[in-house]
């Protein structure tokens, strides 16, 4: 590769849509366009409400205290097909799918998600990364890999816990919207960022202390 390790640095920064540092500072948000088929046939498919629909007002706490009180980290909802992904800080590079009715059970929490206060989460987090910022494996990296991992672990922050609730119940008003609607939605307390595909096309990726005005300037 041409160019120092700083050059090369900040191509790699200036090149990703979310890099490793998230959202590029000049990005509040961005969009990804899809198949455009989907867009141009949006509001001529019709909408099936399925059990996500129906049980998502129940669902929706349960979730926020996955996020806030037990080891869960990421966690994406499948509107369209009824499903929740988690990833957990005691298992993180396994993700693990869930049928969305089964958060209705308390007794299927207990037994899938342990408890984990969110500041200890946090710290967990931050843990995972130190060792593996003084492992074998990292220092195969190159050095500007390097120094952007450093500089992200040295002023790293998790999304807020209050956000967690707050945006976990905007996501059925955006779901029951006639036309353009939400297909799927990723929340992850590592990066500050959300993840929204609607049923037009393409993915749309938010700053969370963005997300209020994306909302109001998107859907009023």
């Amino acid at each position: 590769m041409n160019g120092t390790d700083r050059e090369i640095e900040e191509l790699v920064l200036k090149e990703s849509i979310v890099s490793a540092t998230g959202l590029r500072p000049d990005s509040l948000q961005v969009g990804i366009k899809g198949d455009p088929s989907l867009r141009e046939t949006a509001l001529y498919r019709t909408k099936y409400p399925n059990v996500m629909d129906q049980v998502f007002g129940q669902v929706q706490p349960r979730l926020a205290d996955l996020l806030l009180h037990r080891g869960t980290y990421r966690i994406y909802i499948g509107f369209n097909s009824a499903e929740i992904r988690t990833t957990s800080i005691f298992d993180p590079l396994r993700e693990e799918t869930h049928a969305a009715e089964k958060f209705l059970d308390e007794d299927y929490l207990e037994r899938h998600f342990p408890l984990l206060p969110f500041d200890e989460k946090v710290q967990a987090m931050r843990d995972i990364y130190e060792g593996l910022m003084h492992s074998r494996l990292y220092a195969r990296l190159p050095s500007y890999w390097r120094s952007i991992f450093e500089k992200r672990h040295a002023s790293w922050k998790p999304m807020e816990k209050d956000q967690v609730p707050s945006i976990l119940a905007t996501l059925k008003v955006l779901r029951d919207m006639p036309d353009y609607y939400l297909r799927s939605t990723t929340l992850c307390l590592v990066q500050d960022l959300i993840r929204m595909q609607f049923n037009c096309d393409g993915t749309q990726l938010v700053r969370t202390d963005n997300y209020a005005r994306f909302l109001e300037e998107n859907f009023g």
